[in-house]
């Protein structure tokens, strides 16, 4: 039953998608575990600690701006309304931090795991010293 029998169908469904990014992820674990997160850092906040995801990661900045550096890759700035991803596997995710020392930065992040393993583990030191020639930044 249409609660409101005066509207019409709707058409701004057919307007209303707007493409953010296209990726092709190198794998997807078999019986991937998928979760979407928020993540909310305050002003000027570095992030997390260097760490990787064991499968792909893709996401979006709510608010403010992010500092985001993988591995191999120079340091980029993401805006409100842009969209990322990593591959994920091996590669260490150096820095999501927040870029603006005056506003909050909000993102979301969906990753896939694959089953039984934690969707963020932490890079030791011993780790980060023996692969600092292949940090891009």
């Amino acid at each position: 039953m249409n609660p409101h029998p005066s509207k019409s169908r709707s058409t701004a469904w057919q307007t209303a998608l707007t493409v953010l990014q296209e990726a092709q992820p190198p794998f997807i674990p078999d019986g991937a575990h998928v979760m979407t997160v928020l993540v909310e850092y305050p002003a000027g906040d570095p992030g997390a600690p260097p760490h990787r995801h064991p499968g792909p990661a893709f996401g979006v900045v709510l608010d403010g701006e992010m500092l985001m550096e993988l591995e191999g890759e120079p340091p980029r700035v993401i805006r409100a309304g842009e969209a990322f991803w990593e591959p994920g596997g091996d590669l260490i995710h150096y820095r999501d931090g927040n870029n603006r020392d005056d506003v909050p930065l909000r993102f979301t992040v969906t990753m896939l795991c694959p089953p039984g393993q934690p969707m963020f583990v932490l890079v030791g030191e011993d780790e980060l010293r023996r692969k600092a020639e292949v940090r891009g930044g």
